[in-house]
């Protein structure tokens, strides 16, 4: 049996013959001669596709000359444009979606600002309450340990200021003397307890307890809520009223707290 290389040889002798102008061989001829050679032509196309496919698979067909390596550069470059373009759509129709953030309003902003400056405040040990958040009284008397007094007669009422009440804080219990027990002026005949701390009561002046405010130990808020009424803590029969001339006025008690406050 003739092979491809056999044929190839007949045609290229047909070829030759004659003219220089080649003449293919008689069709009758090739036909016949190439009958035999079939099914090794067929076998070796097969075997070259295969290869073929098995390097394409293999990733080992790769561009061979500079411009088509350029070329497959620059259509990789697009590809990513492309697919990257969608995705920097879709962020700024995402970003555009989100609903602006509410502002908060003013009082608010303000109540947070003034709690976050209390507590820093309390933690510092700094007073927060200015001149104007504390009531003073003009028909009271008052020591310098910020209890006040009323004097109505021979009898006198006793309480803590405002200005205490505002830097202990809330009252949770209040301690109270006996009735018919003796008071000395700047001597202590109490206690007040708050969130903070517990701080003592000074008589501001000296006598008999003849009264006591018993409401307190159920409500001992009214130390905050009213302190110059409700608030009251005793009341005393007064011994010595000269005791009253060294204790402050309005006047300079606002400027006594004022100068302590200065001072934290």
């Amino acid at each position: 049996m003739e092979n491809i290389k056999g044929i190839i040889a007949n045609k290229k002798k047909w070829s030759r013959r004659g003219s220089t102008k080649a003449k293919s061989p008689p069709k009758m001829f090739l036909f016949f001669n190439l009958q035999p050679a079939l099914p090794t032509f067929s076998a070796s196309c097969l075997y070259f596709c295969q290869k073929k496919e098995k390097k394409r698979e293999k990733g080992a067909t790769k561009p061979r000359t500079r411009r088509e390596k350029k070329r497959e550069r620059e259509r990789d470059q697009r590809r990513e444009r492309e697919s990257a373009a969608p995705r920097r759509r879709g962020a700024i129709i995402q970003l555009q979606s989100i609903p602006p953030r509410p502002r908060r309003p003013i009082m608010a902003m303000a109540a947070s600002r003034l709690l976050w400056a209390s507590r820093a405040a309390s933690y510092l040990k700094i007073s927060t309450f200015p001149r104007a958040f504390s009531t003073v009284l003009k028909d009271l008397k008052y020591a310098d340990t910020h209890e006040w007094v009323k004097v109505e007669g021979d009898s006198a009422t006793v309480g803590i200021t405002d200005h205490a009440q505002h830097h202990l804080g809330d009252v949770v219990y209040v301690e109270l003397p006996e009735v018919g027990s003796s008071v000395s002026q700047g001597k202590n005949f109490g206690a007040v307890e708050s969130v903070k701390a517990t701080s003592d009561i000074y008589s501001p002046v000296s006598g008999e307890v003849v009264a006591v405010n018993d409401g307190l130990g159920d409500e001992p808020g009214l130390v905050n809520t009213s302190p110059y009424e409700s608030g009251w803590i005793i009341k005393v029969k007064v011994s010595d009223s000269g005791e009253l001339n060294s204790l402050m006025d309005d006047a300079k008690y606002s400027k006594f707290c004022e100068e302590e406050d200065s001072k934290h």
